[in-house]
């Protein structure tokens, strides 16, 4: 990571309203932050506090009430493309480098599909391959990349233990050669033992292929132990933000 190089991506006064019976909840209200090239930045807070709603509308999966989320892009006005405000085939062509990593990765796989046509399907959808054994060899590198044995191509999800099935919604996270990734409480649904062996997956797929990384939790140990800094979230707004040696000093 590098601390002069221009931010990666930049927040800018991010907005996400709801309408309630009781009147408007602010999820997500005027944030503004940035993120370096092959940075961590850990977002934490309570439940509830709006930063998976955050994490939503930054990769446009959430339609922003306002604000601006500027990713690099060398074709953009002074190098950067605002992702609230591009079309929907130049949001298809961006998901390829924005990607992210839900929190069950069990309610996020079609329980008929084998892992194989699961990691295949990012890849089917965005037709990358033209022949199947090409989209093979590149779903077995990916199951190779996450740890997960080739003997287990023809499972299905309710045959394997979570942390396997989180290494496959990892996978299909990877499949598109993205370069930020949204974490979205990875390893909260995993047991203990199992989520060390996730943390120390992503950290080592970061320094292999130089991701950048938001990784939301609500866990302050966990949050801790892969970020380089830290956002503090409450009632929909960062009140923190620093260095992880900071904040934990």
């Amino acid at each position: 990571m590098s601390e002069k190089s221009a931010p990666y991506i930049r927040v800018e006064n991010l907005k996400k309203y709801f309408h309630t019976k009781s009147g408007m909840l602010h999820a997500v209200d005027d944030v503004s932050f940035s993120v370096q090239k092959g940075e961590t930045l850990g977002l934490v807070g309570e439940s509830g506090c709006g930063k998976s709603t955050l994490g939503r509308c930054i990769i446009r999966l959430l339609e922003s009430t306002s604000g601006r989320v500027l990713i690099t892009d060398e074709k953009g006005t002074d190098g950067y493309t605002d992702i609230t405000k591009v079309s929907a085939s130049q949001m298809k062509e961006l998901r390829k480098r924005v990607q992210i990593v839900f929190q069950d990765p069990y309610s996020c796989l079609n329980p008929r599909l084998p892992v194989r046509e699961l990691i295949a399907e990012p890849l089917i959808v965005n037709r990358v391959f033209r022949d199947k054994a090409s989209m093979q060899r590149r779903v077995r590198e990916l199951m190779s990349i996450v740890g997960l044995a080739e003997r287990l191509e023809n499972s299905f999800p309710h045959e394997l233990d979570g942390g396997r099935r989180q290494r496959i919604g990892i996978a299909r996270s990877l499949a598109l050669d993205p370069e930020f990734i949204v974490l979205d409480e990875p390893v909260s649904a995993l047991d203990v033992c199992i989520q060390a062996q996730i943390l120390n997956l992503l950290n080592s797929l970061q320094k292999q292929f130089g991701y950048t990384y938001i990784f939301i939790s609500h866990n302050l140990s966990v949050v801790k132990h892969v970020s380089d800094r830290i956002a503090v979230m409450y009632l929909g707004k960062i009140v923190e933000l620093s260095d992880y040696k900071i904040l934990f000093k």
